[in-house]
């Protein structure tokens, strides 16, 4: 088995597959790259048994095989060398052999064959859309998903697909987020929750794609295919919880904001919050809303005001500024919309522009108990 390849062409899919690998396995053999040659086609694949994404490349070879490389120092060699072809070939004393320009290098190699094989999708349900439009909707909503491994099922993001939309939701009970694109849909009705580590590595990935994007899914797995490379991964187990039934309906207060303005307010009032609670207390009253915080063990308080427009009864409610920032952050607007009923009830956030068409989104941010 021989091939040669371009150093910076293989180091660019390695890097991608790469993320894939953990970093202590409980297999050894996944602690590698597995090179599959077949006709002028290198198919390189990484796992960690929940996640395997594998991609082509085109190479110059002479012979078909199997074999499982060490990721970690295949990686390190290969950021070291400028643009070249190199020239991979398997000796027979277990060890493959890499030339380029100014030496030679051999690593120990696995057999291929010890590699877990890839989950094959039994009568998957399929639906395309455009890349770009998969990696918004896994950025705007995966930093809202949890991390309790208690509740599982709220550590990834929630997929429903429809013949009218598609809708991204993500929760860790304190914050939600729901995305919907009314301009994708499926032919049937269906939902899954995927799990956080593929998605951070689909996004990376896709931003700023204009490729087509395949998604297969039954009960247990979803694939997605796009490009010469495909990710199959399993989806997290357990029904997602109803989050329409706390997303408030009726929210006669009403207060838009400069959203630059209110995000750099918050986050300069937030420095003299609470370290553990990072709770700011916004009052609206009229045209006007203070943002206040106090950190009574270390005599620590400041307070500013924001001209608004706020329509509704006089009110003052407490947010954890972290949330309310990560929101304000995933957000592009100029302007948004924050909707309140009661001091004890969530507030919801929506942009009131720059939104694409299609698009919407909703963000929801429980507050946390005002200490008077």
């Amino acid at each position: 088995m021989k091939f040669i390849v371009s150093s910076s062409q293989l180091l660019k899919q390695l890097q991608i597959l790469g993320g894939v690998i953990n970093t202590n396995n409980t297999l050894p053999i996944l602690d590698n790259f597995l090179f599959e040659l077949t006709d002028d086609q290198l198919r390189i694949s990484a796992s960690d048994l929940e996640t395997t994404m594998s991609t082509s490349i085109d190479v110059e070879s002479d012979a078909p095989g199997a074999i499982a490389v060490p990721a970690r120092l295949l990686l390190d060699i290969l950021k070291t060398f400028p643009e070249q072809p190199l020239t991979f070939k398997v000796e027979d004393n277990n060890t493959i052999e890499i030339n380029s320009d100014s030496g030679k290098y051999a690593l120990a190699y696995a057999d291929g064959e010890e590699f877990p094989k890839a989950v094959e999708l039994e009568a998957p349900s399929s639906t395309t859309l455009k890349a770009s439009i998969l990696a918004t909707g896994i950025s705007k909503t995966i930093f809202a998903s949890g991390n309790d491994d208690l509740r599982p099922v709220m550590s990834g993001v929630f997929f429903q697909l429809s013949p009218e939309n598609l809708i991204f939701v993500a929760t860790d009970a304190h914050k939600l987020v729901k995305y919907i694109r009314k301009d994708v849909s499926a032919n049937e009705v269906a939902e899954f929750i995927m799990p956080k580590k593929p998605l951070t590595l689909l996004k990376n990935i896709l931003s700023g794609n204009d490729e087509d994007v395949v998604i297969e899914y039954n009960d247990t797995n979803a694939k997605f295919s796009f490009g010469n490379s495909t990710l199959i991964c399993r989806l997290i187990d357990g029904k997602y919880p109803n989050y329409e039934a706390v997303i408030p309906k009726e929210n006669p207060n009403k207060l838009t904001l400069d959203r630059n303005a209110f995000y750099n307010s918050v986050r300069r009032v937030s420095i003299f919050s609470s370290k553990t609670t990072h709770q700011i207390r916004l009052r609206m009253a009229g045209t006007e809303l203070k943002i206040s915080a106090e950190d009574l063990d270390f005599s620590n308080k400041a307070d500013e005001r924001l001209l608004c427009s706020y329509e509704g009864d006089d009110m003052q409610i407490g947010f954890n500024s972290r949330f309310l920032l990560e929101m304000l952050n995933h957000l592009n607007s100029n302007d948004i919309l924050l909707e309140m009923s009661l001091p004890n009830r969530a507030g919801i956030l929506t942009p009131i522009d720059g939104l694409e068409e299609g698009e919407e989104i909703t963000m929801l941010v429980m507050p946390v108990m005002l200490s008077n």
